[in-house]
């Protein structure tokens, strides 16, 4: 394979749904996902407990990034939930965001009552579905999502909003500026990706062959994660991903045996020292033992076009992987197998 299989042309043919197309256009949806915050008229107010978001899957991945965004600037807790049940003493001075871009995610919808029974102020972020509907009833502020996307090319709006639910309760200040200037890095990047040997392209033709291990550190940590599930679900491929300096303490002794996977290293030029002198080692314990590595460095000047500049590289880089394997990026048909089996 080679990057003339990963020309424009030839992802539109390999991915008529064009999911390819909803990352190349996140720095548009960077406005869009602010106003439709400011025009949900979430209220401001006083949450010592922080806020909670619940969510799962692509609904969830924005949250995490937040956190990873705000770093020390994080003045409350911002915790993700992935489940069924509230964390323990959720209660009034917590407010929740139920993020669920269908509206029919059940663990989310369990949370979203749990919520409401312990008092705790609520806000909802998503297209419609039950959650919507219990929401209005509710009186509860609704944060509507342009539906017709696949949830998981939602990942700005779901990244804005948690930053704005972060400010409106206290636990972060707002980045509005920040979070709007990213934009225009965002469109540099989507305007270079089908330049010849671009930077996607490289890096899809580097792990075409191989099993991706993605290492991330900080704010890095849930854009490893999210590099993992987008090669998950758009090419359908195995994949894993670790943080450091965790990874350090254990999974390294499994390196001595690579079989075919290959390490990629996410960094940012606000990494702890150490931890930035952990990857450079670990990067050449991983080679040494003859594994393929790969270093990837965030672009931008702050916290946000970081993270967001490196969501936006591994998307693309799994939609070139699946386009490689001759695998449509845009359907899930697992997920929803799953799903009407638990229906």
């Amino acid at each position: 394979m080679s990057a003339a299989s990963l020309t424009r042309e030839a992802v539109e043919v390999a991915d008529p749904a064009g999911i390819h197309r909803d990352a190349l256009d996140q720095h548009l949806q960077v406005a869009d996902a602010l106003w439709r915050f400011e025009s949900a008229g979430v209220p401001e107010l006083d949450a010592p407990g922080g806020l909670v978001v619940c969510g799962m899957g692509g609904s969830a991945i924005g949250a995490d990034l937040a956190a990873g965004v705000l770093g020390a600037r994080a003045i409350r807790p911002l915790q993700t939930v992935r489940d069924y049940t509230l964390p323990a003493g959720t209660g009034s001075d917590t407010l929740v965001l139920a993020a669920s871009y269908s509206g029919d995610t059940e663990e989310t919808l369990a949370c979203f009552e749990a919520a409401g029974a312990a008092g705790a102020p609520r806000v909802a972020l998503t297209t419609g579905g039950r959650l919507a509907e219990a929401a209005r009833e509710a009186g509860v502020p609704v944060i509507g999502v342009p539906s017709g996307m696949q949830p998981r090319a939602a990942v700005v709006y779901m990244l804005v909003c948690a930053l704005g639910c972060a400010a409106a309760c206290g636990a972060a200040p707002s980045l509005r500026g920040e979070i709007e200037a990213g934009a225009e890095l965002l469109r540099r990047l989507a305007d270079k990706a089908f330049d010849e040997d671009s930077h996607p392209q490289r890096l899809a033709l580097a792990l075409h062959e191989q099993i991706p291990v993605f290492y991330g550190a900080g704010a890095t940590a849930p854009v490893a994660q999210r590099w993992k599930t987008q090669v998950n679900e758009n090419a359908k491929r195995p994949a894993f991903a670790a943080v450091l300096p965790e990874a350090d303490h254990n999974e390294i002794c499994a390196w001595e045996r690579p079989d075919g996977l290959a390490a990629v290293f996410l960094e940012e030029p606000d990494q702890h020292p150490r931890v930035q002198r952990r990857i450079e080692v670990t990067a050449e314990v991983l080679a040494g033992a003859g594994a393929p590595v790969e270093r990837v460095a965030a672009a931008g000047s702050t916290p946000f076009e970081r993270v967001s500049s490196l969501v936006l590289l591994g998307d693309l880089v799994s939609v070139f992987l699946a386009v490689l394997d001759g695998t449509d990026p845009t359907p899930v048909q697992a997920i929803e197998r799953l799903k009407a089996e638990l229906a």
